[in-house]
């Protein structure tokens, strides 16, 4: 088998080739029977958009007044998290306000999943009908009381609300010790030295106010959007938890201060298998950094070692939304970056030696990612055939950018590329309908089966505009298994956990983490497509603590919860 992007591999045109061979000329009787002969999920997969149906009535404020701030140019993110124990992913909606000015105050939104596809706003009874430039958003349980609990950043600063239980959150930022009062972005909870309780990494982007902001201009007459180019980076922040509530910043103690980083997505994976939860930062036209997780207490930066710090060609680009996914079923998990238009987003491929090499300039994702801005930007597995397939979120900064560069627009497609069984990508966007080509200003995006019917839904966020809630019609053709873990000795979420599921046609393996894509969060649960396959063998879990545990033969086609050390 040949790896993605291998120089001079091609495929024929299977269609062109079957319809010579059997000289039909009916060109539909060609598409059905190759349809059937490739399996029914090749066809029927559909992602529609139901946000106005499904009750998400929502609308971003990115304060903008005509002031061109540098913020108003970066949206929010949203999370997909379960907040009441039902079972069902409920959505959470960051917002933003006016930088200057006063009013125009956006309050952010928590939509409660009704479980028959339609979600309520239950923001202000839950207590978080909150005023604030909201930007990113973590979901996990960080008190291991069993229930979800959420941090936001933004223009700090921050938030952290803990989930009483009842279906309120109480803001307890100050009694935490938490509290970043920079530029905060993404943000992820993890648990860094595997103590059983979960840390919190907090990205930083720039040291802006409304006092220093800089006058930038695109054609030298008008006032624009600044790159960060003019502005001092600020260092991201990693909090310990020390089980009582409480966060205590270790960032310097942990090797991991360093104020040139204007971080934006947030990575937490085990790049190279020791068990240890390593960090990678993806930088806006500052190098990537990858935070190698010494076992410790600290980090090392290994990140040009590793080759993830810079392009081909050796420049810095403007990293936004990341992500990691083992989408070759090398045992090993390779690293998606969105970055800016006229930069092609990345492709890091897993090289098993400490190394990655960017594949998306010799495979599909390359050319046809060039002049899109990439945003949000995820592995998942759309059509649960078993081989994680790639999603970006695209949209411009400047919304007259087309007054100079003719080929680049403000609002932008998403895009899908099919994963060809771990040989390359194929761009595939219009083959699921037209609703997800449709042009907007998109920032976040995050994944989860908020339907519960085995198959992977999107949430696109915009900036200034409304979100898109996208359900996946067919992808449950195929078969799968979904897992949510629950930790005894480990966090709670199980997070840090590596979970390997054998079936009778492949080996696949999942990772439980928060944060990823940009500013957003997607479901917990990991969902294994299994396509074709009948049995489930077996599901392994190595747990943070270090306990590893397997299950035998669990039926496919529904959600297994694993409880450490039970059943």
């Amino acid at each position: 088998m040949e790896p993605v992007g291998t120089p001079g591999y091609r495929f024929a045109n299977p269609l062109r080739e079957f319809e010579k061979k059997l000289k039909i000329r009916d060109s539909l009787l060609v598409v059905l029977v190759f349809q059937f002969m490739l399996g029914s999920s090749y066809s029927q997969v559909k992602y529609v958009e139901v946000t106005e149906s499904a009750g998400i009535h929502f609308t971003h404020n990115n304060g903008a007044t005509g002031n061109k701030f540098l913020p108003e140019t970066m949206g929010s993110g949203g999370a997909f998290f379960d907040y009441n124990n039902d079972g069902w992913l409920d959505i959470f909606l960051p917002n933003g306000m006016k930088l200057a000015g006063g009013g125009g105050r956006g309050v952010s939104a928590l939509y409660r999943n009704n479980q028959d596809g339609t979600f309520t706003d239950v923001s202000r009874s839950a207590g978080l009908a909150i005023q604030t430039y909201g930007m990113g958003v973590a979901a996990a349980d960080y008190d291991n009381d069993g229930d979800m609990d959420l941090y936001v950043s933004g223009l700090g600063p921050d938030h952290l609300y803990q989930n009483l239980g009842s279906g309120r959150f109480r803001d307890v930022t100050r009694a935490s010790g938490l509290g970043n009062p920079d530029f905060g972005t993404s943000c992820a909870f993890l648990d860094f030295d595997r103590d059983g309780l979960l840390d919190l990494f907090v990205a930083n982007y720039v040291d802006w106010s409304v006092d220093n902001d800089i006058y930038c201009s695109l054609d030298g007459q008008n006032k624009s959007y600044c790159t960060p180019e003019p502005y001092k980076g600020v260092s991201s922040r990693l909090y310990r938890n020390l089980g009582d509530g409480k966060f205590e910043d270790v960032t310097e103690r942990a090797n991991l201060l360093d104020n040139t980083n204007k971080g934006l997505g947030v990575l937490v994976f085990d790049y190279n298998k020791d068990a240890w939860p390593d960090i990678m930062l993806a930088n806006d036209t500052q190098p990537n950094k990858l935070w190698e997780n010494r076992g410790d207490g600290t980090f090392e930066e290994v990140g040009v070692l590793a080759g993830i710090a810079f392009s081909e060609d050796g420049l810095a680009r403007g990293a936004m939304g990341i992500d990691a996914g083992d989408y070759d079923r090398s045992g090993y998990m390779s690293v998606l970056i969105g970055n800016f238009s006229n930069e092609m987003l990345s492709l890091y491929h897993n090289e098993q030696a400490g190394f990655f090499i960017d594949d998306a300039p010799t495979s599909t994702v390359g050319p046809a990612t060039l002049l899109s801005l990439t945003f949000g930007a995820f592995f998942f597995d759309f059509d649960l055939d078993g081989w994680l397939d790639i999603f970006t979120a695209n949209g411009h900064v400047e919304n007259d950018i087309g007054l100079v560069q003719k080929r680049v627009s403000y609002a932008q497609p998403a895009l899908l590329f099919r994963n060809l069984e771990g040989r390359r990508f194929k761009e595939f966007t219009l083959e699921t309908g037209s609703d997800l080509a449709k042009p907007v200003v998109a920032r976040g995006a995050a994944y989860g089966d908020y339907d519960n019917d085995g198959d992977l839904d999107i949430l696109v966020t915009t900036c200034g505009s409304s979100p898109r809630l996208l359900r996946n019609d067919g992808g449950n053709t195929n078969r799968w298994l979904a897992v949510v873990l629950e930790g005894h000795k480990s966090n709670r979420n199980g997070i840090g956990s590596t979970v390997v599921v054998r079936s009778s046609h492949s080996v696949q393996r999942g990772y439980v983490k928060t944060g990823g894509s940009y500013w957003s969060q997607s479901q917990l649960r990991l969902t294994f497509g299994l396509g074709e396959s009948t049995r489930v063998l077996s599901v392994e879990i190595a747990w943070p603590s270090g306990k590893k545990q397997v299950v035998e033969s669990p039926q496919i086609n529904q959600l297994i919860r694993i409880r450490e050390g039970g059943s």
